[in-house]
């Protein structure tokens, strides 16, 4: 079967990208609005992009021509923390997840603990093991004239919080410990599974 885009409804698109662009890792946006507000939402549109420097992207729907409150925040502030996603913390990954007010703090809404970042004024997730504080150094929004697009955001990373429970030597990471969450499709997630090796040609 060959599929035309321009052809596709929009959930037809939908399910066909993200049944097949899989696994997806998770990143666990969090950041400030100009008051000091704490915003905390996941984003499967999400991954590393360069290592020198180190840099990560996200990407947001604008769904009926509106920002999300995590992109609204980092436009302001340029600032926002991934915290990634592990088995023993994933329900509370999705009770973030949800449509709230702005007001709304989803830390207190999961009964997450907040903890002050470093280098950036948003927070970072006590209960997540990886965290990356980052600086906007880019953004580009893709427009739908009939939807409102999405933008993609590209942040430099200002410095890594990782836990010692999951280093091991020479800066790897152990994965039975990490065990990290990666999204599917529909309401589907996946962990790491079977694991082979490959050498490099």
């Amino acid at each position: 079967m060959t599929f035309n885009p321009e052809e596709l409804d929009k959930s037809a698109a939908y399910k066909l990208l993200t049944g097949t662009i899989i696994p997806r890792p998770i990143g666990w946006i969090s950041t400030v609005d100009e008051n000091g507000n704490n915003n905390l939402a996941p984003f499967s549109y999400f991954n590393m992009v360069s290592s020198d420097p180190p840099c990560v992207m996200f990407s947001t729907r604008r769904d009926n021509n509106q920002n999300k409150d995590t992109l609204n925040n980092v436009l302001i502030t340029n600032e926002f923390v991934v915290n990634l996603v592990t088995v023993d913390i994933v329900e509370k990954m999705n009770t973030t997840s949800a449509s709230v007010p702005p007001d709304i703090d989803e830390f207190e809404l999961a009964k997450l603990t907040p903890i002050d970042s470093v280098m950036v004024k948003p927070k970072r997730v006590k209960e997540s093991l990886v965290h990356f504080e980052c600086e906007k150094i880019h953004h580009y929004f893709i427009d739908n004239d009939s939807n409102g697009g999405a933008c993609v955001v590209i942040g430099k990373i200002k410095i890594i919080h990782i836990d010692d429970t999951i280093l091991l030597e020479n800066n790897y990471i152990n994965l039975e410990k990490y065990k990290p969450v990666a999204r599917l499709a529909g309401s589907n997630y996946g962990t790491l599974g079977e694991i082979f090796s490959i050498k490099r040609a």
